[in-house]
């Protein structure tokens, strides 16, 4: 069982702008362009934040990759 918190991300000050953008369209994106936001929220949050590319990937629901 998977857990959404894209809520919470896209409502927290401490998410850049760019993930937020990109989280709230993938929540109403079709299925087959959902992965692509995803993938742009997660390189915005490992590119503004601290946290690794693995966890920003974990963050949005994406599995391990790159954040390239």
């Amino acid at each position: 069982m998977s857990f959404d918190i894209s809520p919470l991300l896209i409502h927290s000050d401490d998410v850049p702008s760019q993930a937020k953008v990109a989280l709230a369209a993938a929540r109403n994106a079709a299925a087959g362009d959902r992965e692509l936001l995803l993938e742009a929220a997660a390189r915005a949050l490992y590119w503004k934040t601290p946290l690794g590319c693995g966890e920003a990937r974990e963050l949005v629901g994406l599995q391990p990759g790159t954040c390239g």
